[in-house]
């Protein structure tokens, strides 16, 4: 007898057919927008396949440097495909003169890869995130979860580009579930210490943050977490934000691995461009 799967539709062998006969028919774009339909992913591997086109290295460009594209971090693409969310700190210093040229490259581990300018947008130094706008037509983007379905227990795919171009541009997915929903605070600060994005986040108080079981590595700082049941991402990747303030006294890594929720990021598209 064939079985159904939870939502009372077709039975999970049709599902699996459909999903294979859009990833033929080239629709990373139309498999994304399945997931907004409600259809949970029965393995990760269709998640990945489907969501790696979203999700890019970010770095700056120079034509005069060798190579021409200087990595800093990873991002996804996200709204109407030539919107891309990183981390703020994954960006250049915006006091250097001349002001370096943004890019990102689509996709990096093709035999045509293609560096696209872009533009900053927005940035929110609290939860250190940034926006940026994309040359060129749109790419495939990743839809945003809603914050009222993250619960902690739940599957996560975290995807990014560790250690940068050493080890070619390919897409990494490490997968882990959401440990906790925690809060992040300042430590004591002493004056010296009282940096801007320290007594920005002192006025802005406490907020929280997700704490993963999932392993990330350097560069894949503003990568998107993903919740494996419906393809959407409900985080994106900090390696900074809290090791900087609450784990600022360990004197070597964790382990442990963080991300700023989705909703902050909702309220960067929001702010008027």
């Amino acid at each position: 007898m064939a079985t159904t799967n939870k939502h009372g539709g077709a039975p999970q062998a049709a599902l699996h057919a459909r999903r294979r006969q859009v990833l033929r028919s080239g629709g990373a774009l139309a498999l994304l927008g399945a997931w907004a339909a409600g259809n949970a992913w029965a393995d990760l591997p269709a998640l990945v396949a489907a969501s790696r086109g979203a999700v890019l290295p970010v770095g700056t460009f120079n034509a005069l440097e060798s190579p021409r594209f200087g990595f800093r971090g990873s991002g996804f693409v996200v709204g109407d495909g030539t919107l891309l969310v990183t981390n703020a700190h994954v960006l250049p210093d915006a006091s250097v003169v001349p002001v370096p040229q943004l890019a990102v490259l689509v996709n990096p581990r093709g035999s045509s890869a293609d560096v696209r300018r872009a533009t900053l947008l927005q940035t929110d130094r609290v939860h250190d995130l940034a926006l940026l706008r994309l040359e060129g037509p749109p790419l495939p983007a990743l839809s945003l979860a809603e914050s009222a379905v993250v619960r902690e227990g739940m599957d996560l795919a975290v995807m990014g580009y560790p250690i940068g171009g050493v080890l070619g541009f390919s897409t990494v997915t490490h997968r882990g579930i959401l440990a906790s929903i925690t809060a992040i605070a300042l430590p004591s600060l002493t004056a010296r210490q009282l940096e801007p994005r320290a007594l920005a986040q002192l006025r802005e108080g406490p907020f929280e943050i997700y704490q993963l079981d999932a392993t990330a590595y350097p560069g894949s700082s503003g990568g998107p977490v993903i919740d494996v049941g419906s393809g959407a991402v409900i985080g994106v990747l900090n390696m900074v934000l809290v090791r900087g303030t609450r784990e600022s006294a360990l004197s070597s890594p964790t382990g442990i691995s963080y991300a700023v929720p989705v909703r902050f990021v909702k309220a960067l598209l929001a702010q008027p461009r």
